[in-house]
């Protein structure tokens, strides 16, 4: 593999992402940070093991409070029967379309990439060199260049034996040239990120945890728990915020990404025992991790559009159709259903297929915007795998 890693830290002197523990944290920050970092910092790092929690649970971190519930908004469509696309795969993570309309699928433990036709053919396009699985990390996101006709270009995020990386491969009838566009990534058993996705401005968006250490949000020096954007050498896309690849910052396990017709970005995260949340992604924006779960994080913070109980939750992937956001949700076990505004005002959610197909992970919206590709995660071993688990399910929009 060629080596085209790149520094990961922000410039002007800041930290690395090996040393930058709080890094160029804003003025007036600090120290409400420092007071939550004290709190938890040993105690925060969720622990694997905890069968009850999607990605782990530990003690409250930070000052949060529920919002007041959103409106009731009448949904543009409605979700139909889903149909079993493809069965007995092995945790697949994230799903991401060819041109033709054919899905590419990542298995987390495996390390494979699969290409699931949408008559439901399944073939092997690889297996992704240097995975190394184990918690909640493995072969995670995957992405398809935007310009994919002229450069057939495919990119993936994996967990590797000391740090998360990104790689591009050139994806003909097999996967070749990969080239590592970016590593430093954080690596934990919990809170991997993973989430790979265009933006409507051709820029690749990735999603990170904070491994359990909760400081890494705040650090800047830092490339844990945050959201990047860099373009297709993994370079710092132009106008971001920090002259380094970070977009977005103090998150705590971000795995869900969506953009609306207008181009509003949104983002899924994981609480720890209090609010998981849906959040309007801005530039340069600071999301409150570890100082505020939920609501209440004042000036210095950006308040989450809606939040909902880790029961009810643990949101992971994230899709936008049919003026809807669609949400899986792991340990809630259903498809989670928020209308939206055309200038961007969410809706009270609807709660789809509770406890239907168990826990669910990916969702994707089909090329034509009339159905949503979903995986199952019922091996990801929190799960209670039934006979042709795990499944990539097609749901139709009506």
């Amino acid at each position: 593999m060629t080596n085209r890693s790149f520094h990961p830290g922000p410039r002007r002197g800041a930290a690395t992402a090996s040393t930058g523990a709080l890094a160029r944290v804003p003025t007036g920050v600090l120290v409400r940070v420092l007071a939550g970092v004290t709190a938890v910092a040993l105690a925060a790092g969720c622990s694997a093991g905890d069968p009850g929690r999607a990605d782990g649970a530990g003690p409250t971190a930070g000052a949060g409070s529920r919002h007041a519930s959103p409106p009731d908004i009448a949904p543009e469509r409605t979700p139909g029967t889903p149909r079993t696309l493809a069965a007995n795969l092995a945790v697949p993570w994230a799903i991401a379309f060819l041109p033709g309309g054919d899905a590419l699928v990542t298995e987390r433990d495996s390390a494979r990439l699969l290409r699931v036709t949408p008559s439901g053919r399944v073939s092997q396009v690889g297996v992704i060199e240097g995975v190394d699985p184990g918690g909640e990390g493995g072969l995670l996101g995957v992405a398809v260049s935007p310009t994919f006709a002229r450069d057939h270009y495919v990119f993936v995020y994996f967990t590797a034996a000391s740090t998360n990386h990104i790689v591009r491969y050139r994806y003909d009838t097999a996967l070749s040239d990969p080239v590592k566009i970016l590593d430093g990534i954080p690596k934990g058993r919990i809170h991997n990120g993973g989430r790979l996705a265009f933006g409507p401005d051709g820029y690749l968006y990735a999603s990170t945890g904070e491994t359990g250490d909760p400081a890494l949000s705040q650090a800047l020096g830092s490339l844990g728990g945050k959201i990047l954007r860099m373009t297709m050498d993994g370079r710092p896309a132009p106008g971001n915020p920090f002259d380094n690849v970070i977009w977005s910052y103090g998150h705590r396990n971000v795995q869900g990404m969506a953009w609306d017709p207008a181009g509003r970005m949104y983002a899924t995260e994981f609480g720890q025992n209090a609010f998981d949340e849906v959040n309007r992604i801005e530039k340069g924006h600071n999301y409150g991790w570890p100082a505020v779960e939920g609501f209440g994080g004042g000036g210095d913070y950006t308040d989450p559009l809606l939040t909902w109980t880790p029961a009810e939750a643990s949101p992971s992937g994230m899709a936008y159709a049919g003026g809807s956001l669609w949400v899986a949700a792991l340990r809630g076990q259903r498809l989670w259903q928020i209308p939206l505004t055309s200038d961007g005002k969410v809706g009270k959610p609807i709660a789809r297929y509770r406890g239907e197909y168990g826990r669910l992970r990916a969702v994707a919206a089909s090329p034509d915007g009339k159905a949503l590709y979903m995986s199952t995660s019922n091996k990801d071993g929190r799960g209670s795998p039934k006979d042709d688990d795990d499944r990539v399910l097609v749901v139709p929009l009506q």
